[in-house]
């Protein structure tokens, strides 16, 4: 009885197992490339979804509900087993020999994933409380379009009011809004417009500049500026306040918005099925606004609803809501920049007040 074919079986199970151990060497590292950009893409995407899906329950008077990943632990383990025998008989007593050989190997990724609501006091203050204006100032000095950012998250500048399409109060904005807004793009734009922060004791006051040499162009602009929010036409800098009505003329009075407004604001663009504001389960989107001069304002951000499911390659974020289906399109930039400037605003958002809300930890392997 030959043994060659038993032992290059065993040769080879050795061989098998030395691979297995070898390759258990160092797991942890090789795993961070792979799960980071993972989780951070799957993160990243469920994110948007939340943020899409809580605006299409705005739009529908339904209740908001966020969750926050608290934690994301990934635990490997790899197990081996080698297992050899080997017996021989004696030959007076019985013929031939015996050879068993046997390796086993288990891998195990066991991720746990800890899911904590946003709620409390704190939370729920912070997303009604309006935005200090120095904090809607600071996007601006981050390079943020100054139209952008009034539009989204301001009432009224001076008491010159912005558009809001809250269903309890709806309004049009007034004729001088995007007047205004589209010299002050101009004037941050050339660089004529600056902002500065004043620290007086212990409290820190922002302070608009009006550059003063300028082009004759940008001087009508800035004029424009200053006789409609009725500032000083000889004075280069003004205190900026919260506040709908200015107490003089060096000042800037911003009645800024809360988060939950912005939302609220923001959902009233979202496309909703014609049968739906029919049977008088949501408000009729507004229509769109013109300027003085007919030209018609672009929404800040489009959001579309269908019946049947975007092709995923069209789709910067989608989700499902009441059998219908809400996206943003992917080849809107002007609508995806503005999602992405709205969940950055929402990053700023108060979340310390959610201690003691239920956390829910989950094993998802």
């Amino acid at each position: 009885m030959t043994d060659v074919p038993t032992h290059s079986a065993f040769r080879l199970v050795c061989v098998l197992t030395i691979c297995l151990l070898v390759g258990c060497g160092g797991i942890g590292p090789r795993t961070i490339a792979h799960d980071r950009f993972d989780y951070t893409e799957t993160l990243s995407s469920s994110w948007k979804q939340q943020m899409l899906a809580n605006m299409v329950k705005l739009r529908y008077g339904d209740t908001p509900v966020f969750l926050d990943v608290a934690s994301v632990i990934s635990q490997y383990s790899i197990e081996t087993q080698v297992d050899l025998r080997l017996s021989w008989m004696h030959p007076e007593i019985t013929t031939g020999d015996s050879q068993s050989t046997g390796a086993a190997a288990r891998y195990i990724d066991r991720p746990t994933i800890t899911y904590m609501p946003l709620s409390g006091e704190r939370f729920a203050r912070s997303l009604m409380k309006p935005i200090p204006p120095p904090a809607v100032l600071s996007l601006i000095q981050a390079g943020y379009p100054i139209d952008v950012v009034l539009r989204t998250c301001v009432h009224s500048i001076n008491g010159v009011r912005n558009r809001y399409g809250g269903s309890g109060r709806p309004r049009q904005a007034d004729p001088e809004f995007y007047a205004v807004l589209e010299r002050l793009k101009r004037m941050q734009e050339s660089g004529a417009l600056g902002l500065r922060v004043q620290k007086t004791g212990e409290n820190e006051a922002v302070v608009m500049t009006f550059r003063g040499k300028v082009d004759p162009a940008l001087e009508q602009d800035v004029t424009f500026v200053r006789k409609t929010l009725g500032l000083a036409l000889d004075a280069k800098e003004f205190q900026v306040a919260y506040g709908s009505v200015a107490k003089d003329d060096k000042e800037i009075a911003i009645l800024s918005r809360s988060i939950l407004e912005i939302l609220v604001d923001l959902a009233s663009n979202i496309d909703v099925p014609a049968e739906h504001v029919a049977q008088k389960r949501v408000m009729p989107t507004m229509p769109p606004e013109k300027t003085a001069a007919g030209t018609e304002i672009a929404p800040l951000i489009r959001i579309h609803s269908s019946t049947t499911r975007p092709a995923p390659a069209d789709a910067f974020s989608s989700i499902r809501y009441r059998e219908h289906w809400y996206w943003i399109d992917d080849r809107d930039l002007r609508s995806k920049s503005l999602f992405t400037f709205l969940m950055f605003i929402f990053s700023l958002t108060e979340t310390q007040g959610k201690e003691g809300a239920p956390i829910v930890t989950i094993p998802a392997g």
